[in-house]
């Protein structure tokens, strides 16, 4: 399977007036094309710094990013971010629809435009609502404004940041397995954050828990579990159930 993003021996220093702190040590991952890598690990320990590296929204100290070969430098082309805050990431005089054009209306031709905005609320289930006002909406229908916005400027890969965590149990397991769907329909590539290891098994193709301050990968697993996968019966296997404790015991030894 062909890797979208490689990191390898990648550091990260950010400046605290005259100090400095050191927020990724050695990080090496490689997430393949078309799959949904999930990066578990507690609050505080570098995963957001660890996705906004990824984005080029922070340079690596040290170490190189590759997405598609390349050398990240700077935001690379084919990357949309979804933040965990939707609400401050919608702008609220905007409507459903004029929030999912805002990343393409300067680009694309109008018609091209409305075509993307429209494909984009289909996918995550808005049909009807693009009138509507952020104001309007529901969390969860908030956070799938924003990841039809990021679907509309047709990436390679989201990145996203924690992005179900200030939902209720009930929206966030219709909009994990709407990700799923989404993955399925798009072939899509997904980096998903969480500090929940449940959600992190049952998205991931891959999960790898993460360690500190300073961030570092301690554990990897490839997840073997069924493609058709379902709330109840999925969480109930041998297999699921063996991957949360593996990734509890490895929490407990660090």
């Amino acid at each position: 399977m062909e890797s979208i993003y490689s990191l390898r021996d990648v550091y990260l220093e950010l400046s605290l007036g005259k100090n400095k702190r050191k927020i990724l040590n050695n990080v090496q991952l490689e997430i393949s094309s078309g799959k949904i890598y999930t990066i578990v690990g507690s609050s505080g320990c570098g995963k957001t710094s660890l996705l906004r590296v990824m984005a080029g929204l922070n340079i690596a100290t040290s170490g190189k990013v590759l997405y598609k070969s390349q050398l990240v430098k700077k935001p690379p082309e084919g990357v949309a971010f979804v933040f965990q805050d939707y609400t401050n990431a919608l702008l609220p005089w905007r409507t459903v629809e004029k929030n999912i054009s805002l990343g393409i209306e300067r680009k694309l031709s109008k018609e091209e435009c409305a075509v993307r905005v429209k494909d984009a609320i289909s996918l995550v289930k808005l049909t009807s609502r693009e009138s509507d006002y952020p104001w309007q909406l529901s969390g969860g229908m908030q956070q799938r404004v924003q990841i039809a916005r990021a679907l509309a400027t047709k990436p390679s890969v989201l990145l996203m940041d924690e992005p179900f965590a200030a939902l209720d149990a009930m929206t966030k397991s219709v909009l994990q397995d709407e990700l799923l769907k989404l993955r399925d329909q798009t072939g899509i590539s997904i980096v998903f954050i969480t500090h929940d290891i449940e959600e992190a098994i049952y998205l991931g193709d891959e999960v790898s828990l993460m360690k500190g301050p300073p961030g570092e990968i301690c554990q990897s697993l490839k997840i073997d579990l069924p493609d058709n996968r379902n709330q109840i019966s999925t969480r109930s296997l041998p297999a699921f159930l063996s991957y949360r404790k593996q990734l509890y015991d490895a929490i407990a030894e660090n």
